[in-house]
């Protein structure tokens, strides 16, 4: 007891030593003025934003909205300041069936609606300057649903040595739910837009799909692999082909076979077979324009190659008729 008597003596003599009397009273004449001031400024007329939750009542169990409401509506009143803050909105509550259009698959609630149920909350001295958004309407349907392929959207640059092997969504599909007409007018969704820049290694990333009003998409997310692959050039002989040949008349190069140059990614070479491209000898050609030496076209190659290019693209040949 001794030991708190002694502590509470300190405190006292310190708050109340000559320095400290002085600090004290000017933190209350500067507490006075703040109470003041304050005083003054809610006396004022002022505007000031509130932020009310609105919600759908009443929703059937077999509906699915597939647009919603706005979750809040922002409105600006005026008034004295002492009445402002005294303001606490409750959420505004429509219910579903006073609005909903079961042909359209869709409900509009008027602006004054709104605007009513924000009045009968306030004062007669207030008055309601604005109201945000100033468009509340929401979509629904009664099930009706089907499945779309997930399709990328943006822009992936590779490594000079690499190239964009492909791309993949798990799931690769996804449910969407809205009225017939919109469905019937939906084959696709697409990705929010993915750029990146230098790929050099596998990216494995959640994606959101693209919000579509009016659409309810199920799952609202999917997993994008992104899978690059490096560059490798390569050959192949490829048999050469005459076409266009007159009946009973047969042309044989000298060689029989021609190499094709070509750049690949490296996990697709193995997948590739000479029968994969097609170099010919057009007749109608040759015998338009006769020469020692018949040109080599190279007319189809795999889709996972580029830059194909011929070794050569003259060759000796023999014309035989059976």
């Amino acid at each position: 007891m001794r030991s708190v008597r002694n502590i509470l003596k300190a405190v006292r003599n310190f708050l109340f030593s000559g320095l400290n009397k002085e600090f004290l009273i000017f933190l209350f004449f500067l507490a006075l003025s703040g109470a003041f001031w304050l005083l003054m400024t809610l006396n004022e007329t002022m505007e000031r934003e509130f932020k009310i939750p609105m919600r759908l009542s009443g929703v059937p169990r077999n509906a699915v909205i597939t647009g919603e409401l706005p979750d809040t509506v922002r409105v600006t009143v005026r008034d004295k300041g002492f009445t402002l803050v005294t303001y606490d909105f409750r959420p505004l509550v429509f219910r579903f069936s006073n609005y909903a259009d079961e042909d359209e698959g869709k409900g509009m609630i008027p602006l004054a609606d709104v605007q009513k149920q924000v009045l009968s909350q306030m004062y007669g001295s207030s008055k309601l300057l604005q109201v945000k958004p100033g468009k509340f309407d929401f979509y629904f349907t009664y099930g009706t649903s089907k499945k779309v392929p997930v399709v990328f959207r943006g822009k992936i640059t590779t490594n000079k040595s690499y190239y964009l092997a492909h791309t993949e969504f798990y799931p690769s599909m996804v449910t969407v739910y809205a009225n017939k007409q919109q469905l019937d007018k939906l084959q696709t969704v697409e990705i929010e837009p993915f750029n990146y820049r230098n790929l050099q290694d596998t990216i494995r990333q959640a994606v959101r799909i693209r919000k579509i009003r009016g659409v309810k998409i199920v799952p609202p997310t999917v997993r994008l692999s992104v899978y690059p692959d490096v560059l490798t050039e390569e050959a192949i002989e490829v048999p050469i082909t005459a076409i266009n040949m007159p009946p009973g008349m047969v042309l044989r190069t000298f060689p029989s076979k021609v190499t094709v140059r070509f750049t690949i990614g490296a996990s697709f070479f193995r997948t590739i077979k000479p029968s994969l491209f097609k170099v010919v000898v057009d007749y109608e050609e040759l015998a338009a324009n006769p020469s020692d030496k018949c040109t080599l076209q190279l007319r189809s190659v795999p889709r996972s190659v580029s830059k194909a290019s011929l070794e050569i693209d003259r060759v000796d040949y023999l014309l035989e008729q059976q």
